[in-house]
């Protein structure tokens, strides 16, 4: 094929011509990006600063190592720190012509997440996680919400078998519920015994971050275990917290030696969080609620946004255990032990 070299006679001509300026374009650019681009470091830690949501910190490098040895002592020693406020406690119900009733009030409160540290949350009954909802298949429940927050909101039951209008979704079963105002859930329980949740679904990156979630526990007919436990795991605006406190004022697990311990685990934030049991196998015997079939030993389940697991530890050894995350960086920086993290402490 012969080109003319008058442009507005030969479209080829044209096509060519523009090809090669926007290769040489891609070129040139290409080339300063790559002029203009950093170095590498020859550590990391030079370029990125360390994550940090929670005490502990950015670390301080003008700290001797005698300095740094004696605030992880003391990090360690202060567990389990007291605080104002316990998450997660078990909400009796009142009980009418057979249904059970739970009262559950949305509102801002001052939240202490660690010694000293105050945070503004959202709770339901003025704790982060919200009050432990417990039932059994079969029952017949009514949830009564009221609104004392800056903006409206819902409840989901995250997992749970209700019907669509006691879903909790806004504008898709239900009209948000307005500051002040409030709404009654109301189904019966229909799902398999096992550890279940419930959180704000208005604005829930903001309101499940700052505290509206809880779990729903449904319990079995006869327990298998002696001591159970449910761990929480949020990654959001009161920072990295099992049941709405960060180290060293989490809660430990504590049993006696031989007994049987069932830890529900559930994650409500936006991360993945790997947590292990030190010098433990435990079996996982529930996922989400269902039951499994073959239960399984593990010492790590990476526990994602919205899961649950039921795990049961043979508490076989004694001593004190570590139970964290094991992204490090949620854990664990130069000024010690902060955030997801307790400890099973067998007697």
């Amino acid at each position: 094929m012969t080109l003319s070299t008058n442009p507005e006679r030969d479209p080829w001509f044209r096509l060519v011509v523009i090809m090669t300026v926007v290769a040489l374009l891609v070129m040139m650019g290409f080339d300063a990006l790559y002029r203009d681009r950093p170095k590498a470091a020859a550590n990391p830690s030079q370029t990125q600063a360390p994550m940090s949501m929670a005490p502990g910190g950015s670390g301080n490098s003008s700290m001797t190592p005698e300095q740094m040895a004696a605030i992880h002592r003391a990090s360690m020693e202060a567990f389990p720190a007291r605080t104002a406020g316990l998450g997660g406690q078990v909400r009796k119900p009142s009980i009418q012509r057979g249904v059970r009733i739970f009262r559950l009030m949305a509102m801002p409160i001052q939240w202490e997440v660690t010694p000293g540290q105050f945070v503004t949350a959202w709770a339901y009954n003025n704790q982060v996680p919200g009050p432990e909802i417990r039932v059994h298949r079969g029952d017949r429940i009514k949830v009564i919400l009221t609104n004392h927050l800056p903006e409206p909101t819902v409840i989901h039951w995250h997992g749970v078998t209700v019907p669509n209008a006691m879903d909790g979704v806004p504008y898709v079963t239900q009209d948000p519920v307005m500051p002040g105002g409030s709404f009654t859930y109301e189904f019966t329980v229909v799902d398999s015994p096992g550890t279940y949740l419930y959180h704000s679904h208005f604005d829930s990156t903001t309101q499940v971050a700052q505290g509206l979630y809880g779990s729903f526990v449904i319990e079995p007919s006869n327990a298998s275990w002696d001591v159970e436990y449910t761990e929480i795991v949020n990654d959001g605006a009161l920072g990295y917290t099992i049941n709405g406190k960060g180290w060293p004022a989490t809660t430990p697990l504590v049993a006696r030696l031989g007994q049987r311990v069932l830890v529900r685990l559930a994650n409500v934030g936006q991360m993945l969080h790997p947590l292990p049991l030190h010098g433990y196998h435990f079996t996982v015997v529930d996922q989400d609620g269902f039951p499994l079939r073959r239960p399984y030993e593990a010492d790590t389940l990476v526990v994602a946004p919205g899961e649950t697991y039921d795990v049961v530890v043979k508490a076989d050894h004694p001593g004190v255990w570590a139970l964290h995350c094991h992204i490090l960086s949620h854990v664990e920086g130069p000024e010690g032990m902060f955030g997801m993290a307790t400890a099973l402490i067998v007697q």
